[in-house]
């Protein structure tokens, strides 16, 4: 499978949202990532379902919405309702995870598990299987432009092992800090999808960067 690229509208022109979901839609990119803060389990704030539901009205292609929020099972129906076709909810904020995954997919969304750079890939063995994504924190959450935390590459690893030996088809994603020069590694050692923030919408033609990622 061709690696998935999930550029990060966090790290977009907020002023020209518009202009930047139709650069998007019309590149090789594969996912919106879409990052929802909510400034208690990250110190920081982002945006919730407005902006999600405005910026669909100009894309077709799978939105892979983030939540760095407590309590998220209070908002999946809404974030369905938004537009999202992935709900992504951290490890560390679910008290019952199995049961926010099953309230994802009843709710006809692919279903993602977030883990923090400081938390074991291990806690994730008794229900691998129902998850669709991992995504797999290589900074540490809730500011964009953060460098790459170098035991992401050991932490792939480990995953992917994982999930041959329990005959799972999770995909694994990587979020943070990624850039030309560790991406192919991250491939190397597992990964299928990475999505890009900074090193996207900061170059001089972020079309172009996003195609060169597709074609490592």
């Amino acid at each position: 499978m061709k690696q998935i690229i999930a550029p990060s509208i966090l790290a977009s022109d907020f002023a020209n949202l518009q202009k930047e979901a139709e650069m998007l839609d019309k590149s090789s990119a594969d996912w919106f990532h879409i990052d929802v803060m909510d400034g208690v389990f990250v110190p920081n704030i982002s945006f919730g379902m407005p902006i999600i539901k405005a910026i669909r009205k100009f894309s077709k292609k799978t939105f892979d919405v983030h939540l760095m929020i407590i309590e998220p099972d209070k908002y999946i129906t809404d974030f369905k309702n938004a537009g999202a076709d992935i709900l992504t909810v951290h490890y560390e904020a679910c008290t019952h995870l199995h049961r926010t995954i099953q309230a994802i997919k009843a709710e006809g969304m692919k279903a993602g598990v977030a883990i923090n750079p400081h938390t074991n890939v291990n806690v994730l063995e008794d229900t691998i299987n129902d998850i669709d994504v991992v995504l797999v924190m290589s900074v540490n959450p809730g500011f964009g432009g953060q460098s790459f935390i170098e035991n992401t590459y050991e932490k792939v690893k480990q995953l992917k092992q994982l999930i041959t030996k329990k005959g799972a088809n999770t995909l694994i994603e990587i979020d943070g800090g990624v850039t030309n020069t560790n991406a192919k590694k991250l491939l190397d050692c597992g990964a299928d999808a990475l999505v890009a923030g900074s090193f996207v919408f900061s170059s001089e033609n972020p079309t172009n960067t996003i195609a060169e990622l597709k074609k490592l």
